[in-house]
């Protein structure tokens, strides 16, 4: 990090690592002249800039501009320098919501606080013309109080985004909390999809599980296409009620949040109390020049539902004529980025001695070992902008060897970055 004695921009003390992602790192700091405790997110502008994502980062800091909001992760200030931008952020000391429903379900009257602390926030933007669209328990934060921040709007959109039709088009978000309609692509109303996750985390809260999850990403799509669902005995018959209206995999009839805040269970215990927005002063945010360099991946190749089905395991054909032990060939699912797949292809062909090339749009092959006679292709396709779908296969060379490298190298080097293998079975 660009510091002089652990101090940045003479302004913030840097402390331990908080997290790390594909393309950023994030600490935490302390404002030097008032003591103010702030999360730092340090990004790469040359590692953003290969994949294409400084406008997705400009979206982000123009959105979270956009929605000061007590519940809302606040902004604080964004620096740059030649190699790096630093967003300075509220820091939540509570960290996710997600590492407090991991060690148990949470009890229904905190989450009902959670979940009106949720709507409020969600119903804010919404307001504003921002749709989250990656709403989940990892998203959320809680601070020293508890009180329930909505982070990371690096996949959200604007209102302007929707086309023609009034609706939006982009699939985007985490598999087990996406809507039917987003899964269909056949446009989506982004309020309404984002009130179906609100609702898949509010049974994640209560039941202490997803309510839509199968090992096999078809499986979970058709439950999750017709809202099937089982409510644990535990939970209460009024949220039982109210999640049937959030989980209606029909957009046109599911509840609004108006009608959210007026259902007796959202209000049980409730003082009547208007949430009162965070209208910070934004005069300290400044607009900053992402400069990168001209080395960018291309975008890969878009799977329509189609393409999907026909490459989940549950529709391979292979195994009628192909046995499992000859097939050459291995899929997997993930929600890393790009970058990031791209960087595991480097360690598998630094650590076996191949060359890594790229050949067109989301397309690269490794060959020219010593240690194996082998060339193998590898496909990026992109079922969303944080969902991807990884192909594995020999083009030339000897079987065995390939199975070898695939078993011992290549799904090691993957595994910390693998959603669902797609016929599993095929090269355990």
């Amino acid at each position: 990090m660009e510091t002089k004695e652990n101090i940045l921009m003479k302004k913030y003390e840097v402390g331990r690592m908080l997290g790390q992602g594909a393309f950023a790192k994030v600490y935490y700091g302390r404002n030097v002249r008032t003591g103010q405790s702030v999360a730092i997110k340090v990004i790469d502008k040359q590692k953003i800039g290969k994949v294409e994502l400084i406008n997705q980062i400009k979206r982000e800091i123009s959105i979270m501009n956009m929605v000061r909001h007590q519940n809302i992760m606040h902004l604080e200030e964004v620096m740059a320098t030649k190699t790096k931008v630093y967003i300075v952020m509220e820091y939540a000391k509570g960290g996710e919501l997600f590492k407090r429903i991991v060690k148990g379900r949470i009890k229904e009257e905190t989450a009902r606080a959670y979940f009106r602390q949720l709507i409020c926030a969600v119903d804010f933007c919404h307001n504003r013309g921002v749709y989250h669209r990656d709403l989940k328990p990892e998203n959320l934060l809680l601070d020293e109080d508890g009180n329930l921040k909505v982070s990371d709007f690096g996949l959200s959109a604007l209102a302007e985004s929707k086309r023609q039709d009034g609706l939006l088009h982009t699939t985007c978000g985490t598999p087990a909390y996406i809507s039917p309609e987003v899964i269909s692509r056949k446009g989506y109303d982004g309020a309404k999809s984002d009130i179906w996750s609100c609702g898949v985390i509010l049974f994640v809260m209560l039941a202490g599980h997803l309510p839509f999850h199968c090992r096999n990403l078809m499986d979970m799509y058709r439950k999750i296409a017709k809202g099937i669902y089982k409510c644990p005995t535990w939970f209460s018959s009024e949220v039982k009620r109210l999640l049937s209206k959030i989980l209606d995999p029909n957009p046109k009839t599911r509840i609004s949040i108006a009608r959210i805040k007026e259902h007796p269970w959202f209000n049980k215990g409730l003082t009547p109390k208007n949430p009162v927005a965070n209208e910070a002063n934004m005069d300290n945010i400044v607009t900053i020049p992402l400069e990168v360099n001209d080395m960018e991946l291309a975008r890969p190749y878009n799977l329509n539902a189609f393409d999907i089905i026909s490459l989940s395991s549950g529709f391979d054909l292979s195994s009628l004529f192909v046995s499992q032990d000859e097939k050459e060939d291995a899929r997997f699912t993930t929600t890393s980025s790009v970058a990031c797949i791209v960087s595991k292809l480097e360690d598998v062909a630094h650590e076996s001695g191949f060359k890594l090339m790229k050949k067109e749009r989301g397309s690269f092959k490794l060959e020219g070992c010593v240690k194996y006679a082998l060339s193998i292709e590898v496909e990026i396709y992109e079922i969303g902008p944080s969902y991807h779908l990884v192909e594995i296969k020999k083009s030339s060379g000897n079987l065995m060897d390939y199975q070898h490298l695939l078993r011992q190298t290549i799904k090691t080097a993957f595994e910390d970055i693998v959603w669902s293998w797609l016929g599993e079975h095929q090269h355990n």
